[in-house]
C-alpha cells in the first residue's frame, strides 16, 4: 500500500465539516468564543459534582450534572469542548479496555450533549494513561517496553468508539509514532470521513501536568513519560513531530503545555500556517494564575486576558482553557456594556 493511501492527509473535508472549525481556519488575532476549547472531566456516577483540590473551580461532572452546566455554557455562548474520561469502578487493565467500552463515561456521553446542545462541538481526548492499570499511554510488550505498534492499533480502536459515539474530533495525546495515520486510516475505513484528528502535536514531558493527573486519576504507576513525550529544551524534535503529524493527515495541530512553549508555538503557526493550532494552557498553569490571584498578587481577569493575548499573538486560533467559562461571562459583561 502506498503512503498516499495509508495516511490520507489529502481529505480536507475532515477539517471543515462544522462551522466553528471553519472559523478555527478563518481566525484573526481578537479573543473570542470560537478561539476557546473547555476542557471537561466526566466520571460514571451521573450526578457527581466533585471538586478537584489541586484544581480550585474545576470540577469532575457526572453527565446529568454536565448537561445542566453545558446548557448554561452554551447560552453563554460556549463553542466547544474537550471530554477526558475518569473511572472510579470500571477495572482498569494492560490495555485500558475501558478506554472505549460501552460503560465508559464518555462514549455514554457524547450522544446526550449532542442531543441537548447540537450546535456544540465534541472533542475527546483519546489516549489510554485513565484507563491502565500502570497508567502509562500505550500497551507494553513482554520485555517491559511500550509496543508502539500494539499501541496505536488500540488507540485508533477508541477513536473509532468516539467517532462511533457523535464525536466531532477525537484528539490523540499519547504521543506514539504513527497513531495519527492509524487513526485516519480507521476512520476512513469505517466511513466515518466526518471526524476531524486534533492532534497533540508538540507535547512537552511537563512539571505543569500534575493537578490534571490529580483530575483523571491517570498518573504513572511506575517510571514517567520522559521516553514519549518531548524533551522540555527539543524545539527541534518539536518540529519533527508536528511534521510527522501533518504528514500522516492531521487536520489540526496543538502544543502542549502553553506559557513555557510560546516559542514553540509561534514557529509552528510560521512552519504550517494553514493548520488550525491549538495550545492548551494546562492544569499547572491554570492553578499558577489561581492561586496568585488569590494570594492578591495578580489580578485574576487581567493575568488570565494577558495569557490568552500572548497565545492568539504567538500563533493559537483556539486556546483550551480551565477558564473558558469565566472568560465567557467577561465577554458577555463586557458586551452588557
Amino acid at each position: 500500500m502506498d503512503k498516499k493511501s495509508t495516511y490520507p492527509f489529502r481529505r480536507l473535508h475532515t477539517g471543515i465539516h462544522h462551522q466553528v472549525l471553519r472559523n478555527w481556519s478563518s481566525t484573526n488575532s481578537f479573543i473570542t468564543a470560537d478561539s476557546l476549547m473547555y476542557p471537561i472531566f466526566i466520571v460514571e456516577d451521573p450526578n457527581a459534582n466533585e471538586e478537584i483540590p489541586s484544581m480550585p473551580g474545576v470540577y469532575r461532572y457526572g453527565i446529568k450534572t454536565l448537561l445542566l452546566i453545558l446548557e448554561n455554557l452554551v447560552n453563554n455562548n460556549l463553542k466547544s469542548i474537550l471530554l477526558f474520561g475518569v473511572i472510579n469502578t470500571l477495572i482498569k487493565d494492560e490495555t485500558g479496555s475501558n478506554a472505549d467500552s460501552s460503560e465508559n463515561p464518555v462514549v455514554k456521553a457524547i450522544p446526550l450533549i449532542r442531543q441537548k446542545c447540537p450546535e456544540l462541538v465534541i472533542a475527546c481526548d483519546v489516549c489510554l494513561c485513565p484507563y491502565t492499570s500502570h497508567g502509562h499511554c500505550g500497551v507494553f510488550n513482554s520485555e517491559g517496553f511500550i509496543d508502539n505498534d500494539k499501541s496505536i492499533q488500540r488507540l485508533s480502536e477508541i477513536a473509532a468508539s468516539y467517532a462511533k459515539a457523535g464525536a466531532h474530533i477525537v484528539a490523540p495525546s499519547d504521543m506514539m509514532d504513527g497513531r495519527i495515520g492509524a487513526i485516519k486510516e480507521r476512520l476512513v475505513s469505517l466511513g466515518l470521513n466526518n471526524v476531524s484528528v486534533l492532534s497533540y502535536s508538540a507535547k512537552f514531558c511537563s512539571n505543569f501536568y500534575g493537578p490534571f493527573r490529580d483530575a483523571a486519576k491517570s498518573a504513572p504507576s511506575f517510571g514517567d513519560r520522559k521516553c514519549y513525550q518531548l524533551p522540555q529544551g527539543s524545539s527541534g524534535l518539536a518540529r519533527r513531530a508536528v511534521e510527522r503529524d501533518v504528514e500522516e493527515g492531521a487536520d489540526m495541530l496543538m502544543v502542549k503545555p502553553g506559557l513555557p512553549y510560546l516559542d514553540v508555538l509561534k514557529t509552528t503557526k510560521e512552519q504550517f500556517p494553514d493548520h488550525p493550532l491549538f495550545v492548551y494552557q494546562v492544569s499547572g498553569e491554570y492553578a499558577m494564575i489561581y492561586h496568585a490571584a488569590k494570594a492578591g498578587a495578580v489580578d485574576l481577569q487581567k493575568a488570565v486576558e494577558e495569557t490568552m493575548t500572548s497565545f492568539r499573538r504567538a500563533g493559537a486560533d483556539c486556546i483550551i482553557t480551565y477558564f473558558t467559562p469565566q472568560i465567557l461571562e467577561w465577554m458577555a459583561s463586557k458586551n452588557k456594556n
